[in-house]
């Protein structure tokens, strides 16, 4: 159902929306130790999005498959808009410590991670390739979720 273009697509647009709010809360965070952070995990979501991007397929497509890979992506574009999951809510005035900002941030990516195994579900069997880059995505979350909790670990958050 989800072609290997709508899967990256979307999880740019995730990523996105993720640095969007990180850079964000870098203006309304009231402890400027917290600065650096910010500015960390906005730029590893940028990374994430150009990744992404870079894994997507450069195979010439009919008009025809154009034009149903534009249609998807703007119904997952409509579902998805703005929506950044855990973040969206965060209240990031109130954090004051780097291990609160890390316990959210593995929380975003928990969300995230269980995001991308429900569209997995929704992967014909036969696509493995599709299932390939999907599941390429799901391991670099799970590599960010474990840098956040090595830092977390180390103590180098308790600040």
């Amino acid at each position: 159902m989800f072609s290997i273009g709508e899967i990256i697509d979307l999880a740019i647009q995730i990523e996105k929306n993720g640095e969007r709010i990180y850079r964000n809360a870098l203006h309304i965070t009231p402890a400027s130790s917290l600065a650096t952070w910010f500015q960390k995990l906005a730029d590893e979501e940028s990374q994430h999005a150009k990744w992404f991007s870079e894994m997507k397929p450069t195979a010439k497509k009919s008009a025809d498959e154009l034009e149903l890979e534009e249609m998807g992506r703007s119904i997952l574009g409509r579902i998805l808009g703005d929506q950044s999951f855990s973040l969206q809510d965060a209240d990031f005035s109130s954090i004051d410590q780097v291990r609160d900002l890390l316990e959210l941030a593995i929380e975003f990516e928990r969300d995230t991670v269980l995001f991308y195994e429900m569209i997995h579900a929704f992967i014909e069997e036969e696509d493995t390739e599709a299932l390939n880059v999907l599941e390429k995505i799901i391991d670099e979350e799970n590599r960010h979720i474990q840098l956040f909790r090595d830092l977390l670990e180390s103590g180098e958050a308790n600040l």
